[in-house]
């Protein structure tokens, strides 16, 4: 690890402004994965700004919903009364990833901003677009087992390895961040990270310096509690990160899917909304026909490296068991 300064903020404005005037700054929160990255050398910042003081770990009833402190552990927000009853989908994701060690360290903010598990990532003597621009994808022609199946670049096949992402993309959520002039602006989660493109290094939309203060979660969401799953399908049964997960939402009117929610997890370097399976769905009774046709229409456009075309056949299936889950059916 290489030397650093530290400086623990003691309100949002000063914490946000150490991290701005410095490009090499970074916020530290529960440091579940920004310190592992440093050990590695793959993250190398010169300050260091503890932000564990500062209040955002509120959990509140908003006049549009509930807000979600950015600073809240992952364990407050799975177990909180009005996750649990409001959002289900949410308390699945977060109790899905991880352990529950850190789950009660890692913060929402610090799991949106979580890096890939690309093994090429963390080891220094391969290439990697994402930890030094335009040196190479070793992962592109190398063994890429976990890779990307959808919206992947010739600079990067990496994927986004986070769950609780999945689940807010799926539930409408908003971030709401703290810009560097010190407004406040609302990212859909759909649009908070990015696909590679021909710039991989940026994994999210966030400009330097600007801070994550809250999750907000829409009163329409709610709407889906009755009818949601999230899957995660892995190699070992706990603590381990996905091959392939599915956050699967349906609002319905008897037997017949009014509104529908399908996002993949692990198969791009953002959570992937499928809006094709959403469309297959809407309008049709829940059966395993219906199921089927929309997990076709959610991979139709997938592309398959050399090691990871297993992921098509999982994910089609995978978002099939979903759905009978959500519906009740299995």
């Amino acid at each position: 690890m290489k030397p650093f300064e530290y400086v623990r903020a003691t309100d949002v404005a000063s914490g946000a402004a150490a991290v701005a005037t410095v490009s090499q700054a970074k916020f530290l929160a529960g440091g579940t994965n920004l310190v592992d990255l440093m050990k590695e050398e793959i993250e190398r910042p010169v300050r260091v700004v503890d932000i564990t003081q500062l209040p955002l770990r509120q959990i509140q009833r908003t006049r549009s919903g509930l807000s979600v402190g950015a600073l809240a552990t992952n364990t407050e927000t799975a177990n909180h009364p009005l996750i649990r009853e409001n959002y289900p989908l949410l308390t699945q994701a977060i109790v899905a990833g991880a352990s529950g060690q850190l789950r009660n360290m890692a913060t929402n903010g610090g799991n949106l901003m979580q890096r890939t598990r690309c093994n090429y990532f963390y080891d220094l003597a391969t290439p990697c677009n994402k930890r030094e621009a335009g040196s190479g994808c070793g992962a592109r022609e190398g063994l890429n087992r976990i890779h990307a199946i959808m919206g992947w670049s010739e600079s990067c096949v990496a994927t986004y390895p986070g769950d609780m992402a999945n689940a807010l993309v799926a539930l409408d959520a908003n971030v709401r961040v703290r810009t560097t002039d010190g407004r406040e602006r609302l990212i859909p989660a759909a649009e908070f990270h990015r696909l590679p493109g021909d710039a991989p290094q940026r994994d999210n939309t966030l400009d330097h310096g600007e801070l994550i203060l809250a999750i907000e979660l829409p009163v329409g969401a709610s709407e889906f509690a009755r009818n949601s799953h999230y899957l995660k399908v892995r190699d070992r049964a706990s603590y381990a990160f996905a091959m392939v997960s599915v956050a699967a939402a349906l609002q319905l009117d008897g037997d017949t899917i009014k509104q529908a929610r399908i996002v993949l997890g692990s198969v791009a370097h953002k959570p992937w909304r499928s809006t094709e399976a959403e469309a297959a769905l809407v309008g049709k009774r829940i059966s395993d026909d219906t199921f089927r046709q929309a997990a076709q229409a959610a991979l139709k456009d997938a592309r398959p490296l050399a090691h990871n075309t297993y992921k098509v056949e999982l994910g089609q299936r995978s978002i099939v068991r979903a759905l009978q889950r959500a519906a009740r059916l299995a």
